[in-house]
């Protein structure tokens, strides 16, 4: 008996004027699954998340969640229904602190007690008890992230799209942040979306690669990154093994 994918694209395709951003895309995503979706820049990475959002609406095709047809929700309605995003600015309120912040993310969906309480788990499980009273504003980008990544996790979604979670970090800070998703993933799906192949390989198991709005290959990292097509689309960069 087949099994009802977390996530799944049916010809997903967006033209703005002229230029297909996102072209014909069937994409399918398991429960508790982490793919990393890579490629190079104008590859309509970004759009696809903010067709999987409610941000766009496509052109053709559809997504579904959990089997329901979600094309046409709104941002809010696709966030209740269990799907969160950190997108590649960080989204944190700066004059708060730490714990603030993660308390007002998780008071979206429940009671004080149980959003301090849930904020107090966030803050144990990404190892930010120790800046727990820090302003946000006063952190390091690493430090700011790792917040938003909380923030998305207070809203208890099933699927979370991470756009360049580890983009302008330092070596420590993107070791640790691979980490964390690894963490996240024993009890959550993800999507990443990045461009640091050395991080790339400290997480991923299965890649999607789009080029030109389309999907190019979807195998085993190891297997992505060797494929002559990858790499003349990177033109050789960062794809050393």
């Amino acid at each position: 008996m087949s099994v009802t994918p977390l996530l799944e694209t049916k010809n997903l395709t967006i033209r703005f004027g002229g230029v297909t951003a996102v072209n014909n895309v069937n994409f399918t995503l398991r429960e508790q699954e982490l793919r990393c979706l890579i490629g190079p820049n104008g590859a309509g990475k970004s759009t696809f998340f903010k067709l999987l959002t409610g941000q766009l609406q496509p052109t053709e095709g559809h997504v579904h969640l959990r089997g329901k047809d979600i094309s046409g929700a709104f941002p809010h309605q696709i966030s209740r229904l269990g799907v969160g995003i950190k997108t590649q600015v960080p989204n944190v309120f700066d004059a708060m602190t730490v714990e603030e912040n993660l308390w007002i993310a998780a008071r979206q969906k429940h009671t004080p007690i149980f959003s301090s309480d849930l904020a107090e788990a966030i803050m144990t499980q990404l190892r930010l008890t120790g800046i727990a009273k820090r302003e946000v504003g006063q952190l390091s980008h690493g430090q700011r992230q790792w917040v938003e990544i909380g923030t998305v996790l207070a809203g208890e979604p099933d699927l979370i799209l991470l756009d360049e979670p580890a983009a302008g970090m330092t070596h420590d800070e993107v070791d640790r942040t691979a980490e964390l998703i690894l963490e996240i993933n024993k009890k959550r799906a993800l999507v990443v979306v990045e461009h640091d192949m050395q991080f790339i390989r400290k997480i991923a198991k299965t890649v999607t690669v789009l080029h030109q709005g389309a999907v190019l290959i979807e195998e085993d990292v190891h297997t992505a990154l060797q494929d002559k097509r990858v790499q003349d689309v990177y033109l050789g960069k960062g794809l050393a093994v």
